[in-house]
């Protein structure tokens, strides 16, 4: 353990302690940060969190069991309502309590970041790269355009279909497709809010993601979820798990393999966008099982 203190105030006893906490969490050290200051806790500003110091994500994810059962019944007549992705985000959005309060906490969060200092900014921005888990974190670290060729792809596998390409129907491909291997599971690609997790038409099971700026992620293929709406999650976190062969849907049609496969689309305002530029450059063609 190590205590900085000083019988002075103003003489940088706060930033001292939130640098080596930095450093050190980069040197691969487990850290933990208390702020014992009477006149107010400091370390949440320098650190770049706007929240109050209470783990947020787990308070706004803390539901009781009836009141889950009841969303989920809801979300699921939504569903089964909405005639497109737009649709269905807006229902989610406007009619599911746990969505909706994620989802104006949030924005408070981003707007909350735009008034943060540039010492502040560099503090928070560190502290996201050290990869120290930040529970009192509701927002993205990042806004989603600056994470082009940053992004990791939900599974590991081959690439069958891109965006564009011909999607068997006669049309364009409004996302990608990849093929993996049974149980494998499926990560975050982002920091994102979960606006929807469940079955939608022909998509099968799928997870929607509020990455911020008005970009949303849609996941579907999976076999089971292990995340639900309203949910704040953390880019690498688990989200579902892939079954053992290929479920039938319309974004699979056409496709000569029986092994999973994971159907990724990006949405910028409700508009399907190509989503090759915020993946990272590495080989993407060798599959993986990563259960």
């Amino acid at each position: 353990m190590i205590a900085i203190g000083s019988g002075k105030g103003g003489v940088g006893k706060s930033t001292v302690s939130a640098n080596l906490a930095i450093a050190l969490a980069k040197m691969g050290k487990k850290v933990g940060l208390i702020d014992a200051d009477v006149y107010g806790p400091s370390q949440p500003t320098l650190l770049g969190s706007t929240t109050k110091p209470v783990a947020e994500n787990d308070k706004l994810s803390r539901t009781n069991t009836a009141e889950l059962e009841a969303e989920k019944q809801r979300s699921q007549e939504l569903a089964s309502k909405a005639t497109t992705l737009e649709s269905l985000v807006a229902s989610m959005e406007t009619e599911i309590a746990s969505v909706r309060d994620a989802a104006a906490a949030a924005r408070q969060a981003e707007e909350n970041r735009k008034l943060l200092t540039d010492e502040q900014r560099a503090q928070a921005k560190a502290l996201a790269d050290s990869g120290v888990p930040d529970k009192n974190r509701i927002a993205p670290a990042y806004p989603f355009g600056e994470l082009k060729a940053k992004l990791e792809l939900p599974v590991a596998g081959d690439i069958l279909r891109q965006f564009g390409d011909a999607d068997g129907t006669g049309h364009e491909a409004m996302g990608m497709t990849v093929a993996t291997n049974p149980e494998t599971v499926v990560t975050a690609p982002a920091d994102g809010l979960v606006v929807f997790a469940g079955a939608f038409r022909s998509y099968g099971q799928m997870i929607i993601l509020d990455a911020g700026d008005g970009y949303h992620l849609v996941i579907s293929g999976m076999d089971t979820i292990s995340t639900r709406q309203g949910k704040f999650v953390f880019s690498g976190e688990p989200l579902a798990v892939m079954g053992a062969k290929r479920v039938a849907s319309a974004t699979a049609l056409a496709l000569e393999t029986d092994r999973p496969t994971l159907y990724i689309e990006f949405r910028k305002d409700g508009k399907p966008v190509d989503s090759r530029p915020w993946w990272t450059a590495k080989d993407t063609g060798k599959a993986r099982n990563d259960s």
